[in-house]
């Protein structure tokens, strides 16, 4: 028997294991999901966007989501390589505290907009955008050039010239627990939140550490060739997986009632393609929150994302939130097809919903704002 069907067979095996674990895990984790008010979020972005560039901008925005019946924000802490408030964590790892964009310098955004949320009523939970993407060209990945990641040729530039901090290297985790613990020891915080940027796109981690790790740990392999192959997929969710475990204790060890908020696509992509199982994490208690991003512009293709086995699952087990797109810059999503997916979201026994992003749930359209405004204060009675 040569090398290649020894391989095979030993991937084969590996996949029915981890796949039987998976189908037991679902089936044995017991319920704690509880009844408790719908919730009502929306993301607040530093892009096509200015409300976070202002305290008076910040308030505005505030008071109009609480007359609107919104309970939960989640405003963004870290984007294209920089913190949006003063952090010693950032400013000793690669020199810059916070991001020098005008309007973000010389006072603490993050403060203002807890103090401000908390007073109308709303859970904040900062949200670690970027995850793992760094600038090509940031300070950061300048200053640690070692923690990138790569494809098999070699590259590092992803779209729009973004790199991947390689979420094995052991001072990458460590810089984002640190980010992470930063927030949570300091400020008063309902919770964190990531996204789908906290995984890694299967064309990388063909870095030399990863790569030497995986020889080392499974002697006489090497990593496909096809980043897509099942069992190297399978490898780096799994170190993903150990990575959430320990984040999410660590945390826990600090605030046991902060939330640990996932925002992530749904799992039938996520887990190829970013190699991000979060269903695994939802099964073992590493999260307390899940908001799937359920971007769709037909009812046919929306619903039966709600329909999926591992989201009843979750949904039984924790919150399971379905975020909404409510548009982007001059593509906005009309009206009535965010008031179809909201009702389809109630019908279908979900926490509630969040909406991607606070501008567009009201610019950009052909109807004015004022009756956009209208349309979601209906939703929120």
């Amino acid at each position: 028997m040569n090398h290649r069907q020894i391989q095979k067979i030993t991937v084969t095996f590996l996949i029915i294991i981890v796949t039987t674990t998976i189908l037991i895990l679902g089936l044995m984790q017991p319920s704690k999901a509880t009844t408790k008010s719908e919730t009502r979020g929306v993301w607040l972005t530093n892009v096509d966007s200015d409300i976070l560039f202002s305290s008076a901008a910040m308030k505005q925005a505030l008071q109009r989501l609480s007359r609107l019946n919104f309970n939960t924000i989640y405003p963004v802490v870290w984007q294209k390589g920089y913190t949006l408030y003063p952090s010693e964590v950032a400013k000793k790892t690669y020199g810059i505290s916070v991001d020098p964009t005008p309007g973000l310098r010389n006072r603490n955004m993050l403060q203002e907009i807890i103090e401000e949320g908390h007073k109308k009523g709303l859970k904040v939970l900062p949200w670690f955008e970027y995850g793992f993407i760094t600038p090509l060209n940031s300070k950061l990945a300048m200053e640690h050039p070692d923690w990138l990641t790569n494809r098999i040729d070699g590259t590092k530039r992803h779209q729009a010239g973004q790199a991947w901090l390689n979420p094995f290297h052991p001072e990458v985790q460590q810089f984002i627990i640190d980010l992470v613990k930063e927030v949570v020891i300091n400020y008063d915080i309902d919770g964190i939140q990531f996204d789908d940027h906290f995984g890694l796109p299967a064309e990388f981690g063909y870095d030399d550490f990863t790569v030497s790790t995986y020889t080392k740990e499974l002697e006489g392999l090497s990593p496909s060739e096809n980043f897509y192959e099942t069992f190297w997929v399978r490898w780096r969710a799994d170190k993903l997986n150990d990575f959430v475990r320990r984040l999410s204790a660590e945390v826990k060890a600090i605030k046991p009632d902060c939330i640990i908020s996932i925002s992530p696509n749904p799992l039938h992509f996520s887990l190829p393609a970013y190699l991000q199982d979060w269903f695994t994490w939802e099964r073992r208690g590493y999260i307390d929150e899940l908001v799937i991003q359920v971007y769709r512009d037909k009812m046919n293709r929306f619903i039966p994302e709600l329909e999926r086995a591992e989201v009843e699952l979750a949904k039984s087990n924790i919150p399971v939130v379905i975020g909404l797109l409510s548009g982007l810059k001059n593509r906005p999503t009309p009206i009535n097809l965010i008031e179809e997916q909201v009702e389809e979201v109630r019908k279908h026994g979900f926490a509630g919903v969040s909406f991607f992003f606070y501008e567009s749930l009201w610019n950009w359209d052909e109807i004015p704002p004022v009756a956009r405004e209208r349309a979601i204060g209906r939703l929120f009675r």
